[in-house]
């Protein structure tokens, strides 16, 4: 039986590749969107831009167009300022569902309690504000996979911080010290798990329609890995949903407790792992540490109709 996916994320190229990876593999009961990569307009468009190519009419729900406390920059200067690489991609032919995600979120699992799969892909604005509003909502979630953090404090946003956790700390601590245990899939995992440049675009020219949008979105995020003498690219999105859709691809995980540093000058938004226990904090996270590199290739390769 495939899986239920209830996706919170914002549309950014390595997100695009995740929902492809989903819609393959998985029935998505609906895209709740933040801002993050880029702003909220252009992420609410490129979800239904996504749910157009592969046919699927998944209601979108536009959330948070900032973060709880502070703003944030974003990641236009990766991702395009469209978040789309700057393609020139059509509009899409549908709106938006008028219900917030926040709301949205509350009300599926409501509807579907124990049977949904919450995937976290961008900051964690929209879960939070749910939080605050239904206390439950863990009661009613089969599994949280995040896609977030730097474990061991080797970010890339600032130092010690990774984007998603970076971008509203505040919403990450909201979740992180609500939700009884989940599963995290950081940034220094993503690093370990690299695609060889070569053998991805050989996949985007032997894909299908698939393909061909994300090679016109990732020629952007693919220059920027090449300037900076990148040998690979790095598909943090992608990676979780690796983890999301095979779960035995995990090849290596420890649980750890994991909380947000909110207050340090040099450390906000880092991700403090309680390696040793000295917090006497019960472990509340799954930190994924390594998967089967032939097996989340494969899904990528499938997701581009390029297997």
């Amino acid at each position: 039986m495939k899986p239920i996916l209830l996706i919170d994320t914002d549309p950014g190229v390595d997100d695009a590749l995740a929902l492809l990876m989903a819609y393959e593999r998985a029935e998505v009961a609906a895209l709740t969107i933040a801002a993050g990569n880029v702003g909220l307009g252009h992420t609410v468009t490129n979800a239904l831009r996504l749910t157009e190519l592969v046919a699927a009419g998944t209601p979108v729900f536009a959330g948070c167009a900032e973060p709880l406390v502070l703003p944030a920059a974003d990641a236009a200067f990766v991702h395009g300022a469209d978040g789309f690489g700057d393609a020139g991609l059509p509009l899409p032919q549908r709106p938006a569902e008028a219900e917030h995600a926040a709301l949205a979120l509350i009300r599926l699992t409501r509807e579907h309690p124990g049977r949904l799969t919450l995937v976290a892909l961008g900051p964690l604005t929209n879960l939070a504000l749910a939080l605050r509003l239904d206390p439950t909502l863990p009661q009613r979630v089969a599994r949280l996979v995040v896609m977030g953090g730097a474990v061991t404090g080797r970010g890339n946003t600032s130092v010690p911080a990774e984007f998603n956790i970076g971008f509203d700390p505040e919403a990450a601590h909201i979740v992180f010290s609500s939700w009884p245990q989940f599963e995290l899939v950081d940034w220094e995992a993503t690093m370990r798990h690299g695609i060889p440049l070569d053998r991805f675009e050989a996949w985007l020219a032997a894909g299908d329609a698939r393909a061909k949008l994300y090679d016109a979105i990732s020629r952007k995020i693919r220059v920027f890995m090449r300037e900076r003498g990148r040998p690979g690219i790095v598909l943090a999105d992608a990676l979780a949903m690796a983890v999301v859709l095979e779960p035995g691809c995990v090849r290596r995980a420890e649980h750890r407790h994991v909380a947000i540093e909110l207050a340090g000058a040099l450390t906000r938004g880092a991700t403090v792992v309680d390696w040793d226990g000295r917090s006497g904090k019960p472990p509340n996270a799954r930190i994924v540490l390594e998967l089967d590199q032939s097996r989340f290739e494969a899904m990528i390769a499938a997701a581009l109709g390029a297997a």
